[in-house]
């Protein structure tokens, strides 16, 4: 048996053509918010990672309308913006539809719950590894509390996040 493939349900074909560009355009539009920080009082500025959420929700959902290439190129793309070194976010973004389309299946067609502990395990590593990361090319220790922020404000914004995702999905296959 493939890896992947138990009881994920195989996705509908799209003949129109907009149709098959929602998966890219919300994904593009997550990354152009991402780089917009919320300025919170008290705290650095911090944006919720919507990329990461949209990366998830269409990695589970529709996997075939957000190829490797594209998220390599949106993670270049956020990484410029947003002066980060090249590749860091493509990287990541690649990993995690990796690891996402490992386990799909044990989201595929679940409650919501299921859907929200998987995003939940997700960006706790992915907020990880970032951290690491971060501290491994800088140098130093960087502050972890701004990481655990950032996951929390990440897992916390999702349900609505994903409520928006799964209503363009819905648009997305009525006009299939």
């Amino acid at each position: 048996m493939a890896l992947g493939s138990a009881a994920a349900p195989a996705p509908q074909l799209l003949d129109n053509p907009v149709a098959r560009l929602l998966p890219v355009a919300t994904t593009l539009l997550a990354t152009i918010i991402s780089i917009q920080p919320a300025h919170i009082p008290g705290h650095a500025a911090l944006a919720p990672a919507f990329v990461l959420m949209a990366v998830y929700h269409w990695t589970i959902y529709r996997p075939d309308l957000l190829p490797p290439l594209v998220l390599f190129l949106v993670g270049i793309v956020q990484d410029l913006l947003a002066g980060v070194p090249p590749g860091v976010t493509a990287f990541v973004l690649l990993l995690t539809r990796a690891v996402v389309l490992r386990h799909r299946r044990h989201f595929a067609n679940r409650p919501f719950p299921f859907v929200w502990a998987g995003f939940t395990m997700l960006t706790g590593g992915v907020m990880l590894f970032l951290w690491a990361l971060h501290c491994s090319l800088d140098g130093v220790m960087v502050d972890f509390r701004g990481t655990v922020f950032r996951a929390v404000l990440t897992i916390s914004v999702f349900p609505i996040t994903s409520f928006l995702l799964g209503r363009t999905q819905r648009t997305l296959m009525s006009a299939g």
